[in-house]
């Protein structure tokens, strides 16, 4: 097995399900811990903030900081950064918190909602009609289109809740354009955490539960994979697909 030198970790599903803890998944960031190995939360959930994961984490037993957080919100400052080298550039924002306050302690950034060069879409459980008339306008207008991420529906309980892909899904069909997806399974952001953490493709394993984000980012972007069987995808969703590096019912079957 490949000594791996970054781990690239899911969170819901693979850490924990919602308020219930994953314990194998708690006793895998342990060893690693204690294996002095890097790793970095890879989430595209894009309501927390990183201190807010934080915060959450240790009600599942794992004490980190915020340096050990990568979400879509980071990675959309980063790409438009990188991409856009004015000294102002407007954005429509749809989202939550996590969101907004990442992208406005950036002073290159500025609210604009009659001319914005971009409208980001994150989930927004307050999303109204007026949102996507503005949104959908300025992206007719000009504006690029970016969505944090492409989840149609995202587990709560026992139901499936619509996610941030329905939203952009509706923005999409009222302006005529698609739009330009950040979080997994997209390569932009695996791409981007790696930039952050120094470390190169062939030193990284991503980690995940859900075959359709997790997985299928290591393979957009030729990173190795690891799918624990503990929340989305079982064996049977994925026995005529192309398989992960590694398959593990749980992570304590995952040697370091």
């Amino acid at each position: 097995m490949k000594d791996y030198r970054i781990f690239l970790i899911d969170l819901d599903g693979t850490v924990y399900r919602g308020d219930d803890t994953v314990e194998s998944g708690v006793r895998f960031v342990h060893r690693l811990v204690e294996q002095k190995k890097d790793y970095l939360f890879l989430t595209n959930n894009t309501t927390r903030t990183p201190q807010m994961v934080v915060d959450k984490l240790k009600g599942h037993g794992v004490q980190t900081d915020v340096t050990h957080v990568y979400t879509p919100s980071m990675a959309t400052a980063s790409y438009i950064l990188k991409q856009d080298h004015r000294k102002k550039v407007g954005l429509y924002i749809i989202g939550e918190i996590g969101l907004w306050k990442e992208l406005l302690q950036h002073p290159e950034f500025e609210i604009s909602e009659q001319h914005p060069d971009y409208v980001i879409v994150g989930m927004d459980k307050d999303l109204t009609y007026h949102k996507v008339r503005v949104a959908s306008r300025a992206i007719r207008n000009g504006a690029t289109f970016i969505g944090t991420n492409a989840d149609m529906n995202l587990p709560l309980g026992d139901e499936l809740i619509p996610g941030n892909g329905s939203q952009c899904v509706f923005v999409a069909a009222a302006s005529g354009v698609e739009p330009l997806y950040i979080g997994k399974p997209e390569s932009i952001i695996v791409n981007m955490a790696l930039q952050k953490t120094g470390y190169a493709k062939e030193d990284a394993l991503l980690v995940g539960d859900n075959y359709d984000t997790d997985i299928k980012a290591g393979f957009n972007s030729n990173v190795d994979q690891l799918l624990t069987l503990t929340g989305v995808t079982q064996r049977e969703d994925i026995a005529e697909k192309r398989q992960p590096t590694y398959l593990v019912n749980n992570l304590d079957e995952f040697e370091l």
